[in-house]
């Protein structure tokens, strides 16, 4: 079998209910040349299957910046790397509910409130958080969701109970290279948070970074663990390296690798949410509208956490251009 006829075969597969098992992603990721974009032509025929001609956008605040605990090989805001990072403490409520009317503006419909560190540790910041989603889910039409690191039960169930209706939280990469990446937490304390904020009921937004120096088997792994978990929608980010972390001179990524990476992930997640987040506008460059050709149903605009982002009014001509309508909800990093 030619593998046209292998992708074409997935794809079908797919189509019919059935599972695509790593294997099978490996051999797909394995494309070249003009397979490439029979691969992306199969993802996007799967992604109009399961989730339609739409797209989600999605905003985030950096509320809460800089001094983390974690070692992250990535983070421009772990206090163990010298990045030059702005860094303050939780911004107050009403700049939170201002950014969120704004985001609102601009078509999201999903707003994050990000804060670095392990997780939200004081009940002063809990409180702040959780009166900044109840005003949120009263004064605007956009859907709260909250990234506030590792969290356990009880106060999943109280951001719930305020208003919040998704929780983010990454996973980064495989549980293979984790170790690779960081050594401060495990990664199973990431897993049981994904855990608890299902177990009250939220929606979760769970993906992670590539570039870092993970093998495309391992890019799998992770896409089998989120599988696995069941998560609702799945940001996608590509490294854009920042001086003064461990990753700083990576450059592990071509615009072609990206797209790859985004098919494969639909194929093996066809029904979830596909947000393409941080890093899009150095890896994929010129290619930035290929990503919803290549299974993507989502993106993040206006800025990430400590790196800009493309000006909303660009990503609302792009999609014009595609004539992709926008509705409203993802996740992302950097």
């Amino acid at each position: 079998m030619t593998l046209r006829n292998f992708i074409q075969k997935m794809a079908d597969k797919v189509l019919a209910g059935g599972v695509v098992e790593a294997e099978d992603a490996l051999q797909l990721a394995s494309v070249s040349g003009s397979d490439r974009y029979l691969l992306f032509a199969e993802a996007s025929r799967i992604r109009e299957h399961f989730v339609g001609n739409v797209v989600h956008l999605c905003s985030i605040i950096n509320a809460k910046s800089g001094r983390c605990a974690e070692n992250c090989a990535f983070c421009a805001q772990s206090a163990h790397h010298e990045t030059g990072v702005e860094s303050y403490p939780l911004v107050d409520e009403d700049e939170i509910v201002r950014c969120a009317v704004l985001a609102e503006q601009n078509g999201a419909g999903c707003y994050g409130i990000v804060t670095s560190g392990t997780s939200i540790n004081t009940a002063d910041e809990l409180d702040r958080v959780c009166r900044a989603v109840g005003r949120i889910k009263s004064e605007t039409g956009i859907s709260p969701s909250c990234s506030l690191g590792i969290l356990d039960t009880a106060t999943a169930l109280r951001l719930k109970d305020a208003g919040m209706e998704t929780y983010h939280h990454n996973l980064e990469t495989a549980r293979s290279f984790f170790p690779q990446i960081c050594t401060t937490h495990d990664y199973e304390d990431d897993v049981a948070t994904i855990r608890a904020a299902k177990a009250v009921g939220l929606r979760v937004c769970c993906g992670g970074i590539f570039g870092l120096g993970e093998s495309f088997a391992q890019r799998i792994e992770m896409a089998l663990t989120l599988r696995e978990l069941d998560v609702d929608s799945v940001p996608l980010n590509f490294l854009n390296p920042v001086a003064g972390t461990r990753l700083e001179n990576a450059d592990n990524l071509t615009p072609l690798e990206c797209l790859t990476i985004i098919a494969v992930y639909r194929f093996l997640l066809p029904g979830k949410r596909l947000s393409v987040c941080g890093g899009r506008e150095k890896n994929l460059r010129e290619l930035q509208s290929w990503m919803f050709l290549a299974g993507a149903d989502g993106t993040m605009t206006g800025n990430y956490l400590t790196t800009p982002g493309r000006p909303p009014e660009l990503d609302k001509q792009l999609l014009k251009d595609l004539d992709m309508p926008v509705e409203g909800c993802c996740g992302g990093d950097i």
